[in-house]
């Protein structure tokens, strides 16, 4: 049996491990103004090569480059895409990366979507909201990218670049990336195989 001492060492250890988390994790004081005010470039990828990524198979659709400002971030460990996708980065450009807009809006992200919760006084419509952010599903391209990825915090500005895919994995499971910036609801995630990461100053 555990005595009462390493439970102890354990519960103190799990405190200070659950402090440090929250306190890296933290959102940044941003700017005010747009930090992000250029839209994201896409360019399609006329003959793709196949990109294998253990059990799941990516067919890259667009090379992608976002700047953007970083509108949550959640990590999913358990969910069926967890393999392949470990978190997901609601982004946001133009309006959408400026304080004045943000401050009265509320975000969240569960179950692999982005939330927005619009005042009645809001300074930004519903359309201007859907076409300057997005849910992005994210893919690391090797360790290095996927532990920058891990220390994004909200309110930062990066820029990633890489490939917009689909993706079918062996047991039958798909994913597909939307390929425009104006759609909502189911299917309007952007699914990006990220190649490279750098916070904008």
């Amino acid at each position: 049996m555990l005595n009462s001492s390493f439970i102890k060492a354990l519960l103190v250890a799990a405190l200070v491990w659950g402090g440090w988390s929250r306190y890296a994790d933290r959102a940044v004081d941003a700017a005010d103004g747009q930090l992000a005010p250029t839209d994201p470039q896409q360019v399609a990828i006329e003959a793709p090569e196949i990109i294998q990524k253990g059990r799941w198979t990516l067919t890259p659709r667009a090379h992608y480059v976002i700047i953007a400002r970083v509108l949550g971030r959640e990590q999913y460990r358990f969910d069926p895409l967890a393999d392949l996708i470990p978190e997901d980065l609601a982004l946001g450009w133009g309006p959408m990366s400026d304080n004045s807009v943000l401050k009265d809006i509320e975000i969240s992200q569960s179950g692999r979507f982005y939330f927005w919760k619009l005042p009645e006084a809001a300074v930004i419509d519903r359309d201007a909201i859907a076409v300057h952010s997005a849910n992005t599903h994210v893919i690391p391209d090797d360790s290095i990218v996927g532990k920058q990825l891990a220390r994004l915090r909200v309110g930062q500005v990066v820029q990633l670049s890489g490939d917009l895919v689909d993706g079918t994995r062996e047991d039958g499971r798909w994913i597909k990336s939307s390929l425009v910036r104006n759609d909502t609801g189911a299917g309007a995630c952007e699914v990006l195989l990220v190649r490279n990461v750098e916070l904008v100053p």
